[in-house]
């Protein structure tokens, strides 16, 4: 079984197998996450996204990593170009990045807070969306061991931890509940 852990930094320095690129529809790599990626990675990604794009909301797709340390980069589009994230485009991208990942026998993939920069999605509500996600991916058949969360700054962390401990002590409290 794998494991989901949260850390402070910077996505596009995680050495893992896959990174998740907080996209656009149209795939065009600009500011935040998708900025920070193409900084440190290099053109080749945003030309490889240019061969591929555009996708659907909810959609996502991969393209190598060029300078980066990790294989692959999944491009999860969680909003329209110059549009915002929904819980059900966030969803969908999420879902799916994590099944592109066991696809390619990925197991270890870093996560940024999906649609909750640029996208104007609210943090709590993202945090929820993706620690359940990835609960559910982990509890079926993957070859995921680790998925990181990685989010920037301070406050954006401690509000996944928050939503992180609160979903334990309610599993916990369920169990507790449940007559055995």
């Amino acid at each position: 079984m794998g494991r989901i852990v949260l850390c402070e930094g910077d996505i596009s320095e995680q050495e893992v197998d896959a990174i998740v690129n907080a996209a656009n529809t149209r795939l065009v790599l600009g500011a935040g996450v998708a900025g920070a990626i193409q900084r440190r990675g290099g053109p080749q990604i945003q030309r490889e996204c240019d061969a591929i794009g555009p996708i659907e909301l909810g959609d996502a797709v991969v393209t190598g990593a060029g300078d980066l340390a990790a294989r692959y980069v999944i491009h999860a589009a969680g909003m329209p170009p110059g549009g915002s994230a929904t819980d059900s485009s966030i969803h969908a991208a999420i879902r799916r990045s994590l099944e592109l990942a066991r696809e390619r026998g990925c197991e270890t993939i870093a996560i940024p807070a999906l649609g909750a920069g640029i996208g104007g999605f609210p943090v709590q509500r993202c945090a929820e969306i993706l620690l359940d996600e990835c609960r559910r991916h982990i509890a079926g058949e993957t070859t995921l061991r680790e998925i990181r969360i990685v989010l920037y700054g301070e406050p954006t962390y401690r509000i996944f931890e928050a939503a992180s401990d609160a979903a334990k002590i309610r599993e916990q409290m369920e169990k507790l509940r449940s007559p055995k």
